[in-house]
């Protein structure tokens, strides 16, 4: 067992704990709610295995969806987002990076990380409305959730990468 490892292990629990008990009762002009564990993915390693990324990403999927009662939304646009991550890292990434580069603003600059960060949360976020609404019956509606639900975990994924700089 890695120290890799158990960071990855406390960081699941950590964004675990606090979407369950803080952010899910959280709802933005009643519509837009964090789903901030998205930013569990955005710091994979570039040369992290594939597999190992779709196993953490729906195992937190799946537990967010426990404590949520959402059944599947959240691992189905997990995995989805899992799936994609190291095909959407790769043309942020310098050439003459290392292998083993970790996303974040140091290494990738401000720009290319929130145009990377941006790119995940808007996939996942349409994922997730998607699935949770299965129809676009109240499309307004859904439109108003998935954009402010964007923008609110944009907002606070790019606060907490910049509090990990400092």
């Amino acid at each position: 067992m890695t120290t890799d490892f158990f960071k990855r292990m406390g960081l699941f629990v950590l964004f675990c704990l606090v979407q369950a008990l803080v952010l899910n009762h959280i709802h933005l002009l009643g519509y837009a709610t964090p789903l901030l564990y998205v930013d569990f993915v955005l710091s994979f390693k570039r040369t992290y295995p594939k597999w190992a990324i779709l196993v953490w990403c729906f195992a937190l999927g799946i537990s967010i969806d426990t404590f949520s009662n959402t059944p599947g939304v959240a691992a189905g646009a997990m995995t989805l987002v899992g799936a994609l991550q190291p095909y959407i890292l790769e043309p942020f990434v310098p050439r003459d990076s290392a292998e083993d580069l970790t996303p974040s603003f140091h290494t990738l600059g401000i720009t290319k990380y929130m145009t990377y960060a941006f790119v995940l949360v808007f996939i996942y976020t349409l994922a997730f409305f998607a699935l949770e609404a299965f129809s676009f019956f109240n499309w307004q509606q859904w439109l108003f959730t998935t954009g402010g639900s964007i923008l609110l975990t944009y907002v606070l994924i790019l606060v907490i990468e910049n509090l990990r700089r400092k």
